[in-house]
């Protein structure tokens, strides 16, 4: 692809799929130009850079080991309103594209990623950016990671079919959480703020289906 054609490709991807998806605030479009989408795809793949489509991250990539649409990536940044004051969580690094958004509007990432062979990729594609205020941890965070809790603000990448407690108490007072919650087919993308101590408000954004985290909570089951 020549540089032309990325850029049109770029300019594409905003106007048809992000606007379109109610994608408005400004500084979120803005971002979309500078962090270069393109170099956190895998080279068999940037062809596929800019479409509307989860791209896998190695060839024998598994469900849960793809980049997010592009749409959902950026109605994530928006909805969270990630301010320059802020300490975010995100579980689940992938491509470490969403934690390049994410680390140029907060002032401080910590990103867990539970696959190794994945948070190296991460890593990689990180390191060419020149960020200083991303923490890239190996673990399993899908009910939280209270090495730097709490944060303002926490992303789960992958769904989970019900939202563990634990997560939400990581929260600070007026801190935001984007989830994907339920189970396929249909599963619904939550922002939950923390309103006051114990306090939580939930707004439900739009359906969607995605591969589900690692160790994802699961809900109570009851024996009979």
């Amino acid at each position: 692809m020549n540089p032309m054609n990325v850029e049109q490709a770029r300019f594409n991807m905003v106007e048809q799929q992000i606007r379109p998806w109610e994608v408005l605030d400004a500084a979120v479009l803005d971002l979309l130009y500078v962090v270069r989408r393109e170099e956190f795809v895998p080279a068999a793949y940037r062809e596929l850079a800019f479409s509307d489509m989860e791209i896998p991250l190695s060839a024998n990539a598994g469900p849960g080991e793809r980049m997010l649409q592009p749409k959902i990536e950026a109605r994530i940044l928006q909805e969270l309103a990630v301010h320059k004051s802020d300490k975010v969580l995100e579980v689940g690094t992938g491509s470490g594209y969403l934690t390049a958004l994410l680390a140029h509007r907060a002032r401080a990432v910590v990103s867990v990623e539970i696959n190794p062979a994945i948070k190296q990729v991460g890593e990689k594609n990180l390191a060419s950016q020149g960020f200083d205020n991303i923490t890239l941890e190996l673990g399993d965070a899908a009910k939280g990671w209270a090495k730097g809790a709490p944060y303002d603000v926490i992303v789960l990448t992958g769904s989970t079919p019900v939202l563990p407690q634990s997560l939400l108490d990581q929260l600070q007072p007026d801190g935001r959480l984007f989830a994907i919650v339920g189970d396929a087919p249909v599963m619904q993308a939550r922002l939950v703020t923390r309103t006051a101590p114990g306090v939580f408000q939930t707004t439900g954004l739009f359906e969607t289906c995605i591969a589900p985290l690692t160790n994802a909570a699961q809900p109570a089951r009851f024996a009979f």
